[in-house]
């Protein structure tokens, strides 16, 4: 198939005094996501949608968290590793299209760098990347400023 899509979906739990890093980028907040790794919850949907398309499961199937290697490591690792297993089964990125969840802190700024931190890492052209953001209207788990989660979808294309 010359063509294949993949989604991705993510959740992290907010909590006081962490770093919030969402699409390798650091975002000043009192909270931040709970993880394993930098708990980037944008990169990591992205990783999951990736794998997806190439029927290569998920993010933990490749990076574990059982794996103390993996630990408070650095997302954009994760996506240029991730690229490079799309590549080398002989696909290329079509365009990402994303969405951030989260209440607070408001992300529209930063999401200028998001996309230029995310296309140097899957070293793509910027304009092949989306990135969205929504609020939970304050309820659920979002809007309750408990957590936040992350969708994203991949067009591959055989090269």
């Amino acid at each position: 198939m010359s063509i294949r899509i993949g989604f991705g979906f993510d959740i992290h739990r907010l909590e006081e005094g962490l770093d919030f890093i969402i699409g390798g980028v650091r975002v000043p907040h009192s909270k931040g996501a709970l993880g394993h790794s930098d708990a980037d919850v944008l990169i990591h949907a992205i990783c999951d949608a990736l794998l997806g398309a190439v029927n290569l499961g998920d993010i933990g199937i490749h990076f574990p968290d059982t794996d103390s290697k993996y630990k408070g490591i650095d997302s954009k690792k994760l996506l240029t590793s991730v690229m490079k297993i799309i590549r080398k089964k002989g696909y290329e990125l079509g365009n990402l299209d994303s969405t951030v969840c989260l209440q607070k802190p408001k992300i529209s700024t930063y999401i200028p760098n998001m996309r230029q931190v995310l296309a140097s890492c899957m070293k793509v052209e910027e304009n092949l990347v989306s990135i969205k953001a929504t609020t939970g209207e304050k309820i659920g788990f979002v809007g309750r400023e408990e957590g936040v989660s992350s969708y994203a979808v991949v067009l591959i294309k055989r090269v």
